[in-house]
């Protein structure tokens, strides 16, 4: 542990076990992305996630500095959540890569299904935000889609290696198109409280990849 941070006493009081200190902090993270995936950030208060867990305001801040710091926590939380998600799927040698894409997309729909379609993807809500927020979540949004672009390039490339998507095929512009895309059709879906905007744009999407 970084001696400095010891010896930095942060504000509110500690808890008295580890494992207490822990829970709590994941209770927080979990109340913030619950509210954040269904309102923007600039809307919610910190008040109203405390409210959810129970938490006194003092102590929200010995396990983060600000809002902002929490904002923070919240992305690399979300985006290695999701990257749980897409390696569940992508890295599945069950099926061939293509039907990867679409066990992915499918598990997708689901998950806006089980919630009405009130929540949508906390780091595209974020970067729909962006003129209103710290700058210093600019770098973290980007770096997280461009992770997730990584993850859905490297399932195009196998495609190509397996001869289901053609050699002439760029698999990082296909990648980097699928998420445009697919965060603009969340967002839809999410206004229009239905499915079908994320079914024309998955359908659209792999009716337009080249094959061998």
């Amino acid at each position: 542990m970084d001696t400095n941070q010891t010896l930095h006493r942060r504000r509110g009081r500690p808890p008295k076990r580890r494992e207490n200190t822990d829970n709590t902090r994941e209770l927080l993270l979990r109340a913030g992305l619950e509210v954040l995936t269904e309102k923007g950030f600039s809307a919610t208060g910190i008040d109203e996630i405390l409210r959810r867990v129970g938490v006194p305001k003092g102590s929200f801040y010995h396990y983060f500095d600000s809002k902002e710091d929490f904002g923070l926590a919240l992305i690399d939380c979300y985006g290695k959540f999701f990257a749980r998600k897409l390696d569940l799927h992508l890295l599945n040698q069950e099926l061939n890569p293509i039907d990867r894409l679409h066990a992915f997309v499918h598990d997708a729909i689901r998950g806006m299904a089980r919630f009405e379609y009130r929540r949508g993807c906390l780091i595209g809500n974020l970067g729909q935000e962006m003129g209103s927020l710290p700058d210093s979540f600019r770098a973290q949004l980007r770096g997280t889609f461009e992770d997730w672009q990584r993850r859905f390039a490297t399932c195009l490339e196998e495609a190509q290696n397996k001869g289901e998507l053609s050699r002439d095929a760029n698999p990082a512009q296909l990648a980097l198109f699928f998420w445009i895309g697919w965060e603009g059709a969340v967002l839809r879906a999410k206004l229009d409280r239905n499915p079908e905007p994320l079914h024309l744009f998955s359908e659209g999407f792999f009716a337009s990849l080249p094959v061998s």
